[in-house]
């Protein structure tokens, strides 16, 4: 199977190794996003509501560079430091993504890289 590496200066470099996304068998991997700007490395402030925006706003570059875009998701994952902030992830993914909405997973966790108040990964078939 023939795969590709997607990447884009219009998303965070990645900082592990491991790429932004990958296409393969006709569906396109998007590695985790945190919320880092692309243009410092840093994580933006302003909490998760601002964590969450960059977060899409991340993985939506990254789906345009792979020539797809998030409408083409069907599986989200969300992991979410705190768990109380649920319903505000759920409205801020509601405003990136329409119906029908992609299958989704959210998850507690105790930490995510950089501080990050959450991280989000997702699969495209366009």
């Amino acid at each position: 199977m023939k795969r590709s590496i997607i990447n884009t200066a219009r998303a965070p470099k990645a900082i592990g190794p491991y790429s932004q996304a990958v296409s393969a068998g006709g569906a396109i991997y998007l590695s985790g996003q945190v919320g880092l700007d692309p243009a410092t490395g840093e994580l933006v402030g302003g909490g998760l509501e601002a964590e969450a925006r960059r977060v899409f706003d991340n993985l939506r570059a990254v789906a345009e560079a792979a020539g797809a875009s998030l409408a083409a998701a069907v599986r989200v994952t969300i992991y979410l430091r705190d768990l109380s902030q649920f319903v505000l992830a759920n409205r801020i993914m509601a405003e990136y993504f329409s119906e029908p909405y992609p299958a989704r997973v959210t998850i507690g966790v105790a930490a995510l890289p950089r501080g990050a108040a959450i991280e989000v990964d997702c699969i495209l078939v366009p």
